[in-house]
């Protein structure tokens, strides 16, 4: 069979004991090198061009639920949590009665784990499964959903991973605290959470200045999103506005701005893109903040 394997950045350094694994049980290995930011970031184009009857893509579990043109096969990728520092770290979560808990998809293997030690401490742990995410209790970039839908009806929202990517897709007004999975070391995030609210907020004032619009558009197989550009293009339009629908696989800041001309981009891609606003030079900003944005205007 000939496969084509995948893997996120952080795993690439395991890539080669994989192929030749693959190859000795009889298979033509190609390995995509490009990079390769989730489950939504399959990389069909390089399949199709060496005709692959499989593609293996490894750290993540099922995103796209549209029919694909080839057969995907997701290996996810887990790391233990340390559960006796995890067990100390709930326990010093004083005057705490309720959370809403949720994870990677790396400790998603400990999930009932983590809820019985939260239930020997005296505390309700709720979780649910995401729009996208693929397991209960899994918290992606895009998708906090797992932990959202309780955040009202209970104290505090407890999140175990390591880094911020993921728990920074989380807002709430309650205490929200990441836990890590190694160290156990705790941490209350909030000020770190309203920060970017307050930075995306900006944004769209500023985007409210602007007389041109690029809406930005992925051919990744998981962020396309043609009709949400077309809605947008649609409203600009009747505001007076001059936009124009932008497609790439990948939305270059460096040859998005040799365009020069455009005051700001709406992006309908990974709406984690708007945490890069830097980068781009002028105002990013989602689909869900058009409602504002067009008040403004």
């Amino acid at each position: 069979m000939k496969i084509l394997l995948q893997f996120p950045e952080g795993l690439k350094k395991e890539a080669i004991s994989y192929c030749d694994k693959y190859r000795k049980e009889g298979h033509e290995v190609f390995l995509s090198c490009a990079a390769c930011y989730g489950a939504c970031d399959l990389a069909l184009e390089e399949a199709k061009k060496i005709d692959a009857d499989k593609m293996i893509h490894f750290g993540h579990s099922k995103f796209v639920r549209i029919h694909l043109p080839i057969d995907i096969e997701y290996v996810e990728y887990h790391t233990d949590v340390n559960l006796d520092n995890f067990k100390a770290a709930v326990e010093g979560l004083k005057g705490v009665k309720s959370v809403a808990f949720g994870t990677t998809i790396q400790h998603t293997h400990q999930l009932q784990d983590m809820l019985e030690i939260f239930k020997k401490a005296g505390i309700e742990a709720k979780t649910g499964r995401g729009i996208v995410a693929y397991n209960i209790g899994q918290i992606l970039g895009c998708d906090a959903q797992a932990v959202a839908r309780y955040s009202r009806e209970t104290d505090a929202i407890v999140f175990v991973g390591d880094g911020m990517f993921h728990a920074l897709a989380i807002s709430s007004e309650k205490p929200v605290y990441v836990i890590h999975p190694k160290s156990g070391e705790i941490r209350k995030i909030n000020e770190d959470i309203e920060k970017i609210q307050k930075k995306r907020r900006g944004s769209v004032i500023a985007a409210s200045k602007a007389e041109t619009f690029g809406i930005l558009v992925s051919t990744k197989i998981g962020q396309c999103n043609v009709m949400a550009a077309r809605r947008i293009k649609e409203e600009l339009d009747k505001k007076g506005k001059k936009s124009e629908i932008l497609i790439a696989n990948e939305l270059n800041a460096a040859s998005l701005a040799n365009f020069q001309s455009f005051d700001a981009y709406i992006n309908t891609a990974c709406p984690r893109i708007v945490d890069d606003n830097e980068m781009f030079g002028k105002p990013v900003i989602n689909p869900t903040d058009m409602k504002l944005l067009l008040e403004l205007i």
